[in-house]
């Protein structure tokens, strides 16, 4: 904590009022499960991000959103994530455990801004049928959409096997 405090200090007063999102990175999840316990992350972990997350509110010279990037099935942790001044979380691994893009609009979406999930990427993209991928699309701008919060993305990075039909489908139904 007190290393990425000391980066985010240099980094903040290089860029100075030239920022407005901040990245910061640990996959606490798999697809299936989290990576440790929620009490051991809220013992472990929770109190070094509020830390830094605050730290990096207070260092900016302007108002910066916080960006958490984590894969998985991290819908327990993202309480933790609110409280310690998250902002945004990317991805949205949809076809994670418990990664249901509906419940996630309803249940957080007051609080933070979902930066992905806007189609799957390790089935759909790569192996639906173009209306498969259109569907897709449309359902989860139907779920994440609805009253902000939501910046379209694909749910991770779009690999070397995905048919260019189905890409154009995707940007399509976008």
């Amino acid at each position: 904590t007190e290393l990425k405090m000391a980066y985010w200090e240099k980094a903040l007063e290089t860029v100075g009022e030239n920022v407005l999102v901040i990245s910061e990175a640990d996959d606490i999840a798999t697809q299936t499960s989290l990576l440790c316990s929620e009490e051991l992350y809220r013992k472990m972990v929770h109190p070094y991000h509020k830390k830094l997350f605050s730290f990096i509110k207070e260092k900016a010279q302007n108002k910066v959103y916080i960006f958490y990037h984590t894969c998985g099935a991290c819908k327990p942790l993202i309480p933790y994530l609110i409280e310690e001044g998250v902002d945004i979380l990317n991805p949205v691994q949809v076809n994670a455990k418990d990664m249901d893009t509906k419940e996630l609009k309803r249940e957080f979406g007051k609080d933070i801004t979902f930066w992905g999930g806007g189609v799957d990427t390790q089935w759909i993209l790569p192996h639906g049928t173009v209306q498969q991928v259109k569907d897709e699309v449309k359902r989860r701008i139907d779920d994440l959409a609805p009253g902000g919060g939501f910046v379209f993305a694909t749910v991770h990075n779009i690999q070397s096997d995905v048919p260019p039909e189905n890409l154009m489908a995707m940007w399509e139904a976008l």
